[in-house]
């Protein structure tokens, strides 16, 4: 019997870095995600392999002694200690994962490019949750690390507002289509960003003071419920400007696009992935001419 699994991937539109200090946020889910396909085999180890649009990126084999409970293992860098420190945490917290006498077939599908950043990795830590009937933000948290906006789009069919309250993750499922969503379109920067090392240096710059996490709450309230979309590029503007005086960096805009006339915003970790744009006469000339074709209108990328 072959076991399927699927995770959506994710973009944060509002409250990034502040939502690890418990500022409301509001992200996405995406309609492009991940799928895992687990099967039985013969052998006496877990033979792995990764799909992205390309094809096969990455494959390898771990033999059930590397996965047997109390092996211990530090998380590296490379994608093969990775994976493998998920897998021991999985077992730590379900002992009856991967407990039986048989071996498996894995195949993880992306939808997407890898280097979207629409979350290969937590619609991967997703599935394994579900495959492992264990506690996805509590995988996250032993693993990766992270505020958690990640996982819980994962498995939502519609935007929610997310905030992290007493150390739990607080998720409501909210209708976010805004009248002018057919004026928001997501443009890549033709670079993925560490997230990681983003969250690093926002953790450095040590402004995240009880006013900035209030602040952008509001924002993120305010973003919500925009109905026009001149309300709307002023928010977004505003929730650029004031992360850019906690991260002591230019914004998006000031860095890459000074002379365009509609408004742009960092989605995520800032200087990679996704941007969102509001759209002008010309854009896509605008974009593709300055060498970013990728240009995913709002209504096609969003779930």
């Amino acid at each position: 019997m072959i076991l399927k699994f699927y995770s959506h991937g994710k973009l944060l539109i509002s409250g990034e870095y502040a939502v690890l200090d418990g500022a409301l946020s509001l992200a996405v889910p995406t309609k492009k995600g991940q799928f895992l396909h687990i099967s039985p085999n013969d052998g006496r180890s877990l033979v792995w392999k990764s799909f992205d649009p390309g094809g096969c990126w990455f494959e390898t084999r771990f033999s059930m002694e590397e996965l047997r409970p109390g092996n211990a293992h530090t998380m590296t860098d490379d994608i093969r200690g990775r994976l493998l420190a998920v897998l021991l945490t999985a077992r730590k917290l379900n002992p009856e994962f991967l407990s039986g006498q048989i071996g498996f077939s894995v195949e993880s599908r992306l939808e997407f490019p890898r280097d979207w950043g629409l979350g290969s990795s937590s619609s991967l830590l997703s599935n394994l949750a579900q495959w492992a009937a264990v506690d996805a933000f509590e995988l996250q948290r032993r693993s990766f690390g992270g505020s958690g906006y990640d996982v819980a789009c994962a498995t939502r069919s519609h935007p929610i507002l997310y905030q992290i309250n007493n150390g739990l993750p607080k998720v409501r499922e909210v209708a976010f289509k805004p009248p002018f969503s057919g004026q928001l379109y997501f443009v890549h920067l033709n670079r993925k960003q560490d997230s990681r090392e983003g969250i690093a240096a926002y953790r450095r710059a040590g402004k995240h003071t009880k006013s900035f996490i209030a602040e952008v709450s509001v924002l993120t309230r305010n973003i919500l419920k925009a109905q026009q979309l001149q309300d709307f590029e002023e928010l977004i503007e505003d929730h650029e400007n004031l992360l850019a005086g906690i991260l002591g960096m230019p914004t998006v805009k000031e860095s890459y696009f000074p002379d365009y006339p509609g408004s742009i915003k960092s989605l995520g970790a800032w200087g990679g992935d996704f941007v969102l744009a509001t759209a002008r006469g010309g854009f896509r000339e605008y974009f593709t001419g300055r060498g970013y074709p990728t240009i995913i209108p709002f209504d096609e990328m969003v779930w």
